[in-house]
């Protein structure tokens, strides 16, 4: 049977996570009337990564497996038809192989966190970004962050809901980059656990506010206590960038 690899770009705004819900809207629960509507198969819309309620996505992967064969660009254009008016576009589809599967055959995620730290409120950000009125010192965001890389037990900036066999992860990168009063943090890792990335964030960003020290920040890693954990920074700004593979 066609299987289909997917490039999906939403706005995680109005749903509940990327995963189906029983009594809430979900990314995959509007791609899979989607793809009933253009098809009439009831199928598996089956992504690279679940992401949170009001998290976005600039290139999740997702694959597919229909009954019959498609132009991969009638398969991207039919289905974005049947999606409108939810934020949700597929990118791009291709047939690919029947070992190819989203979730397992990535090697890297790729995300990238938006904060603006300026006094005036956001306007076209809103709701994109996570709004700080105080000035971040990015530059100690950025060399504290450094302690994060490599392998390490996790447990720290992991929710208390993950259902991951492990705590250990090894962070790739983890980069602080400003461009004016926007604040990126980059991050990068084969896999992360439920809620890491957010939880890592908003740790840095008691650094940049000067509540913290590196030290600080290494201690509550090293002490593998969610307690330990700085606020979880809101879902407004988290977008899973791309997946490798």
């Amino acid at each position: 049977m066609p299987r289909y690899k997917l490039i999906i770009e939403y706005d995680g705004g109005p749903f509940a996570g990327w995963q189906r819900q029983t009594n809430a809207a979900s990314v995959q629960q509007c791609l899979e009337d989607a793809f009933e509507k253009f098809c009439g198969q009831r199928l598996v819309v089956h992504g690279a990564g679940r992401t949170d309620a009001g998290v976005h996505a600039r290139a999740q992967v997702a694959h597919v497996v229909l009954d019959k064969d498609w132009p991969a660009g009638v398969v991207r254009d039919a289905v974005n038809a049947h999606l409108r008016p939810n934020p949700v576009a597929v990118l791009s589809a291709e047939a690919v192989g029947d070992d190819f599967e989203a979730r397992f055959s990535a090697t890297a995620r790729h995300y990238v966190y938006e904060i603006r730290d300026r006094r005036a409120p956001l306007t076209f950000e809103r709701g994109k970004a996570w709004h700080l009125k105080r000035r971040l010192d990015d530059r100690a965001m950025g060399e504290a962050a450094r302690t994060l890389l490599g392998r390490h037990d996790f447990s720290t900036f992991r929710d208390s809901e993950c259902q991951a066999n492990s705590p250990v992860r090894t962070l790739d990168r983890l980069d602080v980059v400003r461009d004016g009063d926007a604040v990126r943090v980059f991050a990068s890792a084969r896999s992360f656990l439920h809620r890491q990335v957010r939880s890592m964030v908003g740790s840095l960003e008691h650094v940049g506010g000067g509540k913290w020290s590196a030290r600080d920040l290494r201690d509550a890693l090293e002490s593998r206590d969610r307690g330990r954990c700085g606020t979880v920074a809101p879902p407004d700004g988290l977008y899973l960038l791309r997946v490798d593979y």
